[in-house]
């Protein structure tokens, strides 16, 4: 065999295009360009909180129609649901999702919109969602979530990622809160304010990543704060919503009533002591004293029945989801992909810090779910996505090495 032969024979034989297995295995490989820690995170987050939502209602019939597997079946449903949609993002890819943002958003905005229809329903006292019948129904404004980190990344990187300036103009600022406010406004109208709150916590992540001019983040504080006060003022809020943070300011006021929910989690917590009574054995779960416990309080589940260790198990998974998309953030290629990312870290981490927080007692009780533990198929699907979005992010920055 002459050199040139074997040169051809070489680069053949090691060449990636002999096989599906080595492409796949390739350095540039699209599996080897994911990140497959905060994947697996998210996954052991969601398959763990499985267990915890079937603890809490397997024994509720008046939840369950008489199936004791019926949330368990319907959680895993929907995480299933929720990786093929994080599949979908990674296949449809970085510049697909930037260039259908437009469309995206005015979507969020419809959907939002139906619940203030006729279509919308009322649950829990918000007018937030829109039933489909069979059981299957969905929240907007957790897509609105998603809506208002890519509406907003889209136009505060407009002119940067063309080279035009090194940070987003006044105007362009102007331009992005308007898009973040919007959807804010009309979640108000429902009202469902813990999806206000996280989302004017994710707006102001989003200008922190995006590198505006610190008299922005200040402004904006400053508004929030003025914005809050015309809330209470004018009555937007309902009872039973101001009745909640008079009981997060005063826990002895009303511990039969309003402050009821939050005084059930913490004993459920507290009897958990270091390593629970067991999965399926917490008494507090058991007797169904603490209301939407698959839901807004899944979190007193672990607490109560897999201990601290359980709880901390949580928050560290938790941790390391925002641990690694700050680490995309850092990396991506470009300012939309930065703050897209930053917009997530910010959703994520308030969510989560408000969610488990209320069932300690150190924050007022909003109703949002635990990103990927809360049973609720919109949440899922939104978190999960949002994973989807992380990854098409990280998927455009070069390979090291």
């Amino acid at each position: 065999m002459t050199s040139s032969s074997y040169g051809s024979y070489r680069q053949l034989r090691f060449s990636p295009q002999r096989g599906p297995l080595a492409r796949a295995l390739a350095k540039d490989a699209p599996l080897r360009r994911l990140d497959w820690v905060i994947i697996l995170a998210a996954l052991a987050l969601s398959l763990g909180s499985s267990m915890l939502v079937w603890s809490a209602t397997r024994g509720r019939d008046s939840l369950t129609h008489g199936d004791p597997q019926y949330f368990l079946y319907r959680h895993l449903t929907n995480m299933a649901i929720g990786v093929v949609l994080c599949g979908g993002a990674i296949a449809i890819g970085h510049h697909r999702i930037k260039a259908a943002v437009p469309v995206l958003y005015v979507l969020a905005l419809l959907m939002l919109f139906a619940t203030l229809s006729p279509l919308g329903s009322t649950i829990n006292g918000a007018h937030s969602w829109i039933q489909f019948g069979g059981g299957f129904s969905i929240q907007p404004a957790e897509f609105a979530k998603l809506a208002i980190v890519l509406g907003m990344a889209l136009v505060l990187s407009s002119r940067v990622d063309t080279g035009e300036r090194t940070m987003p103009t006044g105007r362009t600022v102007l331009l992005a809160l308007l898009l973040g406010g919007f959807p804010i406004g009309v979640v108000l109208l429902m009202p469902d304010l813990g999806s206000v709150m996280v989302m004017a916590v994710t707006i102001l992540g989003i200008l922190l990543a995006s590198g505006v001019a610190n008299r922005w983040l200040f402004g904006l504080l400053a508004g929030g704060g003025l914005g809050a006060t015309a809330v209470w003022k004018l009555g937007v809020l309902s009872k039973y919503q101001i009745d909640r943070f008079a009981a997060f300011a005063n826990p002895a006021l009303d511990p039969s009533g309003v402050g009821y929910n939050t005084a059930q989690a913490r004993i459920a917590i507290g009897s958990g002591g270091l390593t629970g009574k067991g999965l399926f054995h917490g008494t507090q779960t058991i007797g169904q004293f603490v209301p939407e416990q698959q839901t807004d309080f899944v979190f007193t589940v672990a607490g109560e029945e897999l201990g601290f260790i359980g709880g901390l198990t949580i928050i560290v998974l938790v941790g390391i989801i925002l641990w690694r998309a700050c680490r995309i953030a850092r990396q991506a290629t470009d300012l939309f992909g930065t703050v897209v990312a930053g917009g997530v870290i910010a959703w994520f981490a308030f969510q989560s810090f408000e969610n488990i927080g209320m069932t300690l007692g150190i924050m007022p009780v909003a109703g949002i779910p635990l990103p990927f533990v809360s049973y609720g198929g919109s949440s899922m699907f939104a978190g999960w996505i949002a994973i989807g979005l992380l990854q098409a992010v990280r998927t455009q920055r070069p390979i090291a090495g």
